[in-house]
């Protein structure tokens, strides 16, 4: 069983910033690629970063310049560091990893289960 753990939402005001977490744990084999999305209140859910095993990052371009992922391989976590929040970035942040559970398994999609950002002043 794998499970993706986020945190680091909350409330923050305008041009702040925040650090989301996301751990994956479990039966864990390899972590492909690893990324976050976000959900708006009557959107779509919309990719904001992605990051390969190897470092190669991708960004919506609302959040470049402005929003950096990382990821520690030996924690098997992601990161993502929100600088100059706007109210628009207000969303449920979700972590997404590709996971291979074992050596002999193909990679699967999991979710972590979200975590509120509301930017307000």
């Amino acid at each position: 069983q794998v499970q993706l753990a986020e945190s680091g939402g909350g409330l923050v005001q305008p041009g702040g910033s925040l650090r989301l977490s996301c751990a994956a744990s479990g039966t864990i084999f390899s972590i492909d690629g690893m990324g976050w999305y976000r959900q708006a209140p009557g959107k779509q859910r919309e990719l904001v970063a992605t990051i390969t095993s190897g470092g190669s990052t991708n960004y919506a371009d609302s959040v470049k310049g402005r929003f950096t992922i990382s990821r520690d391989n030996t924690k098997n976590t992601v990161y993502l560091q929100m600088n100059s929040l706007k109210p628009e970035d207000t969303a449920v942040y979700y972590c997404r990893a590709d996971i291979r559970p074992g050596r002999w398994t193909n990679s699967m999609i999991y979710w972590g289960q979200g975590t509120q950002v509301t930017v307000s002043s």
